[in-house]
């Protein structure tokens, strides 16, 4: 007797499995409700499992297999040729009539047996598909990109310590973020797209390290292009006492800097840029170079998606942004974009931002809140 238990999501799936597998004689002997193998398995929902068994020593399946092997074999002959023969010439038109037909019948038949060749190899690969690890299905959940699942499992992997495997996934995506535990002085540049937040973000870094840190700080933004980011920065300068001034030019923009050369630090806000517009790029350029500072930092939204991550990375790389800031957390359900951001980037991460309030909301970040976040036993609100 074959006896076979089958994991599915319902019992049509299993009768499918089964007759395929095993043949129409076989017979369910039990049929439970169970939760998956692995740590994967205590946040996932109970599925079927079903055992069926056949009396006969060779299951169905193989026959049905010999069919279409033999229906191939038939498609594979070469056309037959019909004997040559001398027609009369009374018969000749009527021969060639009933070959034309039985042409016509045959190809229908060949057409029809194809048809039937490609369906049963759809169950056939259906049946067969391969199964992800839960770990492996655990990550995708969090939307990490491909690049980011194979680096973990790699490491779980080769990982020879004597702990669990959840353990082994911890390890593995604390080793892989960096973090920078730089403290901000001198000139600090912040760029990136528009829409992530920066003048925002700008603000809540006055605000920590002039309220908070007590430093002597000073605004300054080339983000001529919007009013509104001019006057938001304005207002925030007044409440917090600290000078502020907008450039239109590389020329102010040294004339401001030299003015603010006694500040601790000066915060630099840009003009969001497409990072598919070279040319915007390189007039943003000009604006960073002069300030002669490598306190340069990307920003980008956690709410980004992957491929566009992509191109924002490589399209800024021309400033040599030296850290990355990621913002609008508290506006995203999965956080694996924090691990994508920061391998396509290359480059450590100095600060999130949880919110719109200023100057709270923004905070340094742990290796171990972000493997929190990602595994999904801490979320940001």
């Amino acid at each position: 007797m074959i006896v076979k238990k089958y994991l599915v999501s319902s019992m049509n799936e299993a009768m499918n499995r089964i007759r395929y597998e095993l043949g129409r004689d076989a017979v369910i002997i039990n049929q439970r409700k169970v939760r998956r193998r692995g740590f994967k398995g205590l946040f996932s929902p109970k599925i079927l499992e079903v055992t069926a068994a056949i009396d006969n020593k060779k299951s169905n399946n193989e026959p049905m297999k010999d069919s279409i092997d033999a229906i191939k074999k038939v498609l594979e002959k070469k056309e037959v040729k019909p004997r040559k023969e001398v027609l009369p010439k009374e018969t000749a038109f009527s021969k060639l009539d009933n070959t034309i037909q039985e042409n016509n019948t045959l190809i229908k038949e060949m057409q029809e047996m194809k048809n039937m060749i490609s369906k049963l190899s759809e169950v056939t690969v259906t049946s067969t598909e391969i199964k992800k690890s839960p770990v492996e299905e655990m990550l995708e959940e969090s939307d990490l990109n491909k690049k980011v699942i194979t680096q973990i499992l790699s490491m779980v992997q080769n990982n020879t310590e004597d702990i669990d495997e959840k353990e082994k996934v911890r390890k593995a995506i604390k080793d892989i973020t960096i973090i920078n535990d730089n403290k901000m002085e001198g000139i600090v540049v912040l760029v990136g797209p528009t829409g992530v937040g920066k003048t925002t973000t700008i603000a809540k870094l006055a605000g920590k390290l002039a309220l908070i840190d007590k430093k002597k700080v000073g605004l300054i933004t080339v983000d001529t292009y919007r009013i509104g980011a001019i006057e938001q920065l304005s207002t925030y300068a007044n409440i917090m006492s600290i000078p502020f001034e907008s450039v239109f030019s590389i020329k102010e923009m040294e004339a401001a800097l030299d003015r603010m050369k006694d500040c601790d630090v000066v915060l630099v806000d840009t003009t969001g840029r497409s990072s598919k517009n070279i040319m915007q790029i390189a007039e943003l350029n000009a604006f960073v170079q002069k300030t002669n500072t490598e306190n340069i930092y990307l920003v980008i939204s956690a709410t980004t998606k992957d491929k566009d991550v992509e191109s924002i990375v490589e399209g800024y790389k021309t400033l040599n942004y030296a850290n990355v800031i990621i913002t609008k957390l508290d506006e995203t359900t999965t956080y694996g974009s924090i691990l994508n951001i920061l391998s396509n980037a290359n480059k450590p991460l100095s600060f999130v931002t949880t919110g719109q309030n200023v100057p709270d909301d923004f905070k340094k970040i742990t290796s171990e809140e972000i493997t929190r976040l990602v595994l999904g036993e801490d979320f940001v609100c």
